[in-house]
């Protein structure tokens, strides 16, 4: 059965997380000693809230899927996501644990270091997902796999499954976790993934291949139908049965790293929901992330899709 009807461009199923910045982080203080800092907040983010929050910035449609606590920093996360513009009756509330939440400490460069509580993350269960939700979206897109141990492995595998039966197209981004057996965990999911959306290092760890070409040959030889590669300053890497594309990334001055992975995907997300070919997707899509590292946090950056479209009449490529 095809879903005629989908009430959202993109429903993203992943993490939820109450992230606090702090910049300039010189150097870590000594114990029993303190450091000063310039500039500190608190917002919203995991890979679910800043791929939606991006995506209805750009002019979509977007839900989340998750967990967050009953406890303050719940609070915050949903009042602040929903004022977004971000459907969130998908997001479920766990009274045994708290919020998940990330200290993001931010160097002179940009360049961040992180501390994680995984929290409520890590109880969400396949029985707490939404199936009416995802069933009622264009695009399924997961964000977040590796660190949410009750729908990782065949629960995934299985929501992807029934969601491309009823039509609905599937994408994936996974997070860093050195911990675990990485493609143990993803194989299942594999063959169900149109759109397969990592970062370099994240694909690495999980093919043990080096090279952006031998990575994604791995990938499509286990199902996946595309493959997109984000590789930072060095732009994003591309490829399917047919297509094979490097992209370099845009010049732009560096603030702030953190949620470019997830705004490059919600750029890519975009480029799909229009139509557009693979090309001007991975163009587009570096477009979104480029803007996105100019502004401390994880969603500040993002513009419209039309003021996006404009920036990349100007804006110079990087050069290898």
């Amino acid at each position: 059965m095809i879903n005629q009807t989908p009430a959202f461009d993109v429903i993203s199923l992943g993490i939820l997380v109450a992230d606090t910045f702090a910049k300039p982080i010189r150097r870590f203080p000594a114990w029993g000693t303190l450091e000063l800092i310039d500039y500190v907040d608190m917002q919203p983010g995991g890979c679910a809230v800043n791929t939606a929050t991006d995506l209805v910035r750009l002019g979509f449609r977007a839900g989340v899927i998750g967990n967050v606590g009953e406890d303050g920093l719940g609070d915050f996360v949903l009042r602040v996501v929903a004022s977004r513009g971000v459907d969130v009756r998908g997001v479920r509330r766990d009274p045994k644990v708290g919020t998940s939440f990330t200290f993001v400490m931010i160097a002179p460069d940009g360049e961040r270091a992180f501390f994680h509580y995984v929290g409520a993350n890590g109880t969400l269960t396949r029985e707490a997902v939404d199936m009416d939700c995802i069933t009622r979206a264009r695009i399924l897109d997961i964000g977040g796999t590796f660190v949410m141990p009750g729908i990782d492995g065949e629960p995934t595998a299985e929501i992807l499954r029934r969601a491309q039966a009823m039509g609905v197209t599937t994408t994936l981004d996974t997070v860093w976790n050195s911990e675990i057996d990485q493609y143990a965990t993803i194989k299942p999911a594999l063959p169900h993934l149109d759109y397969f959306l990592p970062s370099l290092g994240e694909a690495q760890l999980i093919a043990k291949r080096e090279s952006p070409a031998d990575i994604a040959q791995f990938f499509l030889d286990h199902g996946v139908k595309t493959v997109g590669l984000k590789m930072g300053l060095d732009g994003c890497y591309i490829r399917n049965r047919k297509v094979e594309i490097k992209i370099p990334a845009y010049q732009v001055e560096t603030v702030d790293n953190t949620g470019a992975g997830d705004a490059w995907r919600a750029g890519f997300l975009a480029g799909i929901l229009q139509g557009w070919d693979l090309e001007r997707i991975g163009h587009f899509a570096n477009a979104v992330g480029a803007l996105c590292v100019t502004a401390i946090g994880c969603t500040a950056g993002i513009k419209s899709l039309s003021e996006t479209l404009a920036f990349m009449e100007t804006a110079k490529p990087r050069r290898a």
